[in-house]
């Protein structure tokens, strides 16, 4: 599968294809300077996402397949994005529901991004209707690492209010903008007035979260231990309700598979979720906290949108993918934000 298409792909990221035969590297994954004469390794295009890029390929003494991923920014704006995301990783090893990473250089000497090697995962994407409690069961042991707060992983003061704060500065994009109607415009407004009062300081226990629980990066097995959690790209050390309540959130669900999750669906999810930890952690007042985070990261989800909207449409814009145009215009929908206003904020 190697040869022309794979050159030009990897041409894309100038002086990786240099980077990967460097003995630095090759050191790095476990290839000794008397085995790297002999050794070619085949790279596949994998995926990309907003700020990296991966390829998979077969390790060729152990036979076993890893993924390179090459970071090109960060969202969390950090120097050292792909180390960060490499030490959590390391952290949650002992969950066995987690890529166990192999490789990190974060020095951008030789290449101006970071890189990172990291165990392949199989599995397919999750299905909100058939795989809710495996997913419960696969959080639950993420969640239930021991951990310190001196481990390094970025710990919010309030992220309630970190949440509110950002769907604040998104949305003016929208409130500025010609485009936007009026009415929706209330709407929102009225709805983030109702986010802040819902708003009280809560502590609480806290432990390893993802924070971006889209279906996507779960990798689904059946049944048992074999399901897992991929792309920790903006870990924090938080309060295990935020992951809960953006895994379960409308705004979550309904972006990539048209699902709406049912009240009876959430709470089963939960009681699975809640048996799963199994006393590892305090889980007590975790219901009475996804009513706070549920409705929160609707918002979240819904001034992202409606920035987003408004960019799409300015010209010379460059990406522009149709479906998500069209998901962006169904969040702005009456009919969607009734409904979350009706069963979150009334």
């Amino acid at each position: 599968k190697s040869g022309e298409g794979w050159e030009n792909k990897m041409e894309r990221i100038q002086g990786l294809k240099e980077y990967v035969q460097t003995e630095h590297y090759l050191e790095g994954i476990g290839i000794g300077k008397e085995e790297q004469k002999e050794i070619q390794i085949a790279y596949q295009p994998l995926a990309q996402g907003e700020y990296n890029i991966n390829y998979w390929f077969v390790h060729p003494l152990t036979g076993k397949k890893l993924v390179l991923r090459v970071n090109t920014g960060s969202q969390m704006h950090l120097e050292n994005q792909i180390e960060y995301e490499y030490h959590a990783l390391e952290l949650l090893a002992d969950s066995g529901r987690t890529p166990v990473p192999v490789f990190v250089d974060g020095s951008k000497k030789e290449l101006p991004y970071g890189v990172m090697v990291m165990e392949f995962l199989e599995g397919s994407a999750l299905d909100y209707r058939k795989n809710l409690m495996e997913a419960a069961e696969c959080l639950a042991d993420i969640h239930s690492v021991p951990v310190k707060e001196t481990d390094g992983l970025i710990s919010p003061s309030n992220p309630l209010q970190a949440i509110l704060d950002e769907c604040n500065q998104m949305v003016q994009t929208y409130y500025e903008s010609d485009l936007g109607e009026e009415k929706k415009k209330v709407q929102i407004r009225r709805l983030l007035e109702l986010g802040q009062e819902k708003i009280n300081e809560i502590r609480d226990y806290s432990g390893y979260i993802n924070t971006e629980l889209n279906s996507g990066n779960f990798l689904m097995n059946g049944a048992g231990k074999d399901n897992y959690l991929v792309d920790w790209e903006k870990p924090l050390y938080g309060d295990p309700v935020q992951d809960l309540g953006h895994f379960l959130a409308p705004t979550t669900t309904f972006w990539k598979t048209d699902v709406i999750l049912t009240e009876e669906e959430m709470a089963d999810f939960t009681r699975k979720y809640i048996q799963a930890v199994n006393g590892r952690f305090d889980v007590s007042g975790i219901e009475e906290r996804l009513n706070i985070f549920i409705p929160i990261t609707c918002l979240r989800g819904i001034t992202w949108c409606a920035m987003a909207w408004v960019e799409y449409q300015e010209p010379g814009r460059l990406i522009r993918n149709e479906e998500t145009f069209k998901k962006m215009e169904d969040y702005l929908n009456r009919d969607f934000l009734d409904m979350i206003e009706e069963r979150y904020y009334k």
